[in-house]
């Protein structure tokens, strides 16, 4: 009997290389909001302020203790909103900084999220999903804010960087990433965690030394020279500005020169924008990052992030066990889009913890046949192995995705 081939499996993210360079560490069974503490007091965050929300009350709970013995600082806000103000604060008094909450907090924070991105501010924003609408069921998963979290401000006229963890491990290191690109690219970041990653227990490797993960970590520094803004440049890794130290920096909510101050000018409108947008836009190749496997033969892919891609990933290889030439795609950057990921020319099985369609909405968009793209929507719950596996045979044989108890399949 012939061994069936490996599959090509791969993974495309920093932390590849950072977990092979410190071996030397401490495994716990912890949870995901664990990790993220733990991950930015490595990555230098010394100011934490936020409100208590379901499933993110316990990073507020982590920073509470760990602050202080580091030299930091922790503030309960009186709401969401307070929350980040005060970490854009801190951040420009020359502190990195954090908050987290969940979807109800995360809607109510946008208006200082916009100032962070129209200031260049870096600061991570930690948004553990839950399902929806409204405050919908606090101890259960949902994927709701994945396009609030592209348009994380009203108004328009920026791009946003967004990754999302799929285990407890991961969490740590992408939460490290991700005040890496905060610094560099001078802007907010959002961690779109879930309920499933924030509660559930997993091994955690910690390494020993903090001080050694100096080799991977972005320094904050600080620019105390103008111009402030380089207004029309798409240059990143620029140090972030600092209030004081006789700098003078002016934050505006509005339109503003290279030195800070308000303009009503559509010159100066027009050479914010380019920079908001093109900073990122033009360095997407830095901000690429995910998983894949089978893809090199696969008629059928299935995609998803976050906590779902786990059983996903499993239903595909029970699918190449029932001889599906079936793939998984798991999406760890979520905003820039990764549309060059779906340029292939097969079926995509889109599976999401969303009823309305929203990541299938983007996939269907960067495909190349948009009736080649299916959807598998649930709430609330993972998919189950026996779903996936049951989707991917009817696509693969030409039947469109079959209809299973809680599984939504239309998208308009």
């Amino acid at each position: 009997m012939a061994l069936q081939t490996a599959l090509r499996e791969e993974l495309v993210a920093p932390w590849v290389e950072w977990a092979q360079r410190f071996r030397e560490g401490r495994k716990v069974l912890e949870v995901g909001t664990y990790a993220l503490t733990e991950a930015a007091i490595a990555a230098g965050c010394r100011f934490f302020a936020g409100y208590p929300i379901t499933p993110a009350t316990d990073v507020a709970e982590h920073m509470s203790k760990r602050l202080p013995q580091v030299g930091g600082f922790y503030l309960q806000a009186e709401d969401e909103l307070a929350g980040l103000h005060m970490c854009a604060g801190a951040s420009l008094g020359g502190l990195k900084t954090m908050t987290a909450t969940s979807g109800p907090g995360y809607t109510l924070l946008h208006d200082a999220y916009g100032w962070c991105i129209a200031n260049e501010i870096p600061v991570v924003v930690v948004d553990a999903m839950r399902v929806g609408p409204v405050s919908g069921i606090t101890g259960a998963p949902g994927q709701g804010e994945f396009y609030v979290a592209r348009y994380a401000s009203h108004g328009g006229n920026f791009e946003t960087i967004v990754l999302s963890p799929n285990s407890v491990q991961e969490t740590y290191w992408l939460t490290i990433d991700a005040f890496n690109l905060a610094e560099r690219f001078r802007t907010p970041v959002t961690i779109l965690t879930d309920q499933v990653i924030s509660d559930m227990q997993e091994d955690l490797f910690v390494p020993a030394d903090y001080d050694a993960l100096g080799e991977v970590v972005v320094p904050r520094r600080l620019n105390l020279e103008m111009p402030f803004f380089p207004q029309g440049s798409d240059a990143i890794d620029v140090p972030p500005n600092v209030v004081g130290l006789g700098s003078g920096v002016c934050v505006s909510a509005y339109a503003h020169t290279p030195e800070g101050y308000d303009i009503e000018e559509v010159e100066a409108h027009w050479a914010q924008s380019y920079r908001l947008i093109n900073k990122i836009r033009h360095h997407r190749d830095l901000l690429l990052r995910y998983e894949a496997v089978g893809l090199d033969d696969a008629e059928v892919i299935a995609v998803a992030y976050g906590a779902p891609s786990r059983t996903v990933k499993t239903g595909v290889l029970a699918a190449r066990e029932r001889g599906v030439r079936a793939g998984f795609l798991r999406l760890i950057s979520l905003w820039p889009f990764p549309e060059e990921l779906f340029a292939r020319d097969a079926h995509f099985v889109v599976c999401e913890l969303n009823y309305d369609g929203q990541l299938v909405r983007e996939v269907q968009r960067s495909a190349p046949d948009r009736r080649k793209v299916h959807f598998a929507g649930k709430a609330g719950e993972l998919h189950t192995v026996g779903e996936v596996v049951a989707a991917l045979e009817s696509v693969a044989a030409g039947r469109g995705m079959p209809q299973l108890p809680y599984v939504w399949t239309e998208v308009r």
